[in-house]
């Protein structure tokens, strides 16, 4: 007999191209899920990592790849979307300590919102962002509390939900791992992180600064790793 062929159940992932995204959505697909990818144009300063995001959604077969354009730097008050000097040169204490300048008013709010949207269109249940509640920079929208929160207003605000034809789960594989498991991890699945963009000020070439929070706690996983950054740094 003639085995049923079953479609394999779809996911929206949100990817920003950094290391982190990139290897959430490797797990994703290591995990058999079909992968829907969600990028934002935000109006980063960083806009390397849209590129970096192009790439690493074909490089790893990724079913479907959209970017989202939004006007998050319209209201500013973060060193990513408005003329505020990016941090550099920070200590892991100092990086501990506090919300940083960095961090991007309801960000994760509008990426979840748009990804949820996505997920109720092509009839994906499960929806996969890479946040980190252990190396990170203190950002109040990367606790498990709040996905916890956001997980639960999915299944109210919706559609799909309320009628229940699908029940949105939110998956963060990664908010309990240190820099170096994510990196451990991607690297036992094949990502190919010279294709990721992670740092805040790079320069018009898109060189990584190596000074900003961002490339030290990437510099740091992958010390820790014991593996070597594939990516070129100005410093």
């Amino acid at each position: 007999m003639t085995p049923i062929k079953r479609d394999r159940p779809k996911a929206v992932v949100l990817l920003s191209g950094g290391l982190d995204s990139a290897t959430t959505a490797a797990m994703a697909l290591d995990q058999g899920f079909e992968v829907y990818a969600l990028s934002v144009d935000y109006g980063q300063r960083h806009r390397f990592e849209l590129e970096a995001a192009a790439r690493v959604a074909e490089a790893q077969g990724i079913t479907e790849h959209k970017t989202v354009v939004i006007t998050l730097d319209r209201l500013g008050g973060s060193a990513l979307t408005a003329d505020i000097e990016v941090p550099h040169d920070r200590d892991d204490e100092t990086i501990a300590t506090g919300i940083p300048i960095t961090y991007v008013p309801a960000r994760n709010t509008v990426m979840l919102s748009l990804a949820l949207g996505y997920a109720e269109v092509v009839g994906a249940a499960d929806l996969f962002i890479g946040v980190n509640a252990v190396d990170y920079s203190g950002y109040p929208d990367c606790r498990p509390e709040y996905i916890a929160a956001f997980e639960q207003l999915a299944n109210l605000a919706t559609k799909a939900g309320v009628e229940g034809t699908l029940r949105f789960t939110i998956h963060t594989p990664l908010v309990e791992w240190t820099k170096a498991q994510i990196i451990e991890c991607g690297t036992r699945l094949g990502v190919d992180y010279g294709l990721t963009h992670t740092c805040y000020s790079p320069n018009e070439a898109g060189v990584a600064c190596g000074r900003c929070d961002a490339c030290h706690l990437r510099k740091k996983g992958f010390a820790a790793a014991g593996l070597v950054d594939p990516i070129a740094y100005q410093a």
